[in-house]
């Protein structure tokens, strides 16, 4: 299962912020806490005279607790900050940087919402082995290196399922491992959701068996687009 091994990324390692205020950063905590960060860092630059900034904050402390041991959610005061504004050329309140390994990987400046954020985070977080998109999932079906296993019920499959899917009921996959192994590819699964082929994925893992799964399950194929067979 290399492949799939490669495709879906480790967890990440670190302490996040949980549970209070957003930590504020300035000149002299940045490097510690931004650029050597392990890991990735959603970083607004803000001001306590701001009413839409003071909006956001619960947000952002939502978010954080959502995210911890994956993402850090820091704050720059930009009122109390000057030569950071001036440095990372900040224009707007509020305005907001993601930073991986040290170096800014996206930039938006104005209110966002919380699902905006998330947007804009989500490709940089660590993801489990074995997770895969419906973009990449659908580039290996093409390719013919793995096989997709729908493990909703008979009568969903029969509703709707992805090309050249095969049915094999979540219930009774633990009894059936071999026969996965022994489809033309390695064997993705997917469920309506996501949420079920994830948890049963890491389950086996702790018996080291690698499998894949689709992220999102058969919602999110369908919302990307992806074509269907009935």
């Amino acid at each position: 299962m290399t492949l799939l091994g490669k495709i879906g990324g480790g967890s990440g390692t670190g302490a996040g912020g949980s549970g209070g205020a957003i930590l504020t950063v300035n000149e002299k905590s940045f490097e510690a806490e931004v650029l050597r960060s392990e890991l990735t860092v959603l970083l607004e630059f803000a001001s306590d005279r701001s009413p839409i900034c003071k909006q956001i904050e619960p947000l952002l402390v939502q978010l954080q607790d959502e995210l911890e041991g994956k993402a850090k959610i820091l704050k720059v005061d930009a009122d109390k900050s000057p030569y950071l504004v001036q440095q990372l050329r900040v224009q707007q309140l509020p305005t907001f940087m993601v930073w991986v390994q040290g170096r800014p990987a996206d930039l938006q400046a104005g209110p966002m919402s919380k699902k905006q954020l998330q947007a804009m985070l989500e490709p940089f977080l660590p993801r489990p082995a074995g997770a895969l998109k419906a973009m990449e999932l659908a580039e290996l079906i093409k390719k013919g290196v793995v096989a997709a296993v729908d493990t909703r019920d008979a009568g969903a499959f029969a509703r709707a399922h992805l090309p050249g899917a095969t049915n094999m009921p979540l219930d009774e996959l633990e009894s059936r491992i071999a026969e996965l192994y022994m489809l033309p590819g390695q064997p993705v699964l997917y469920c309506r959701a996501g949420d079920k082929t994830r948890d049963f994925v890491a389950k086996m893992a702790e018996s080291n068996v690698e499998l894949g799964y689709l992220e999102g399950g058969m919602l999110s194929w369908e919302s990307d687009g992806f074509p269907i067979e009935r």
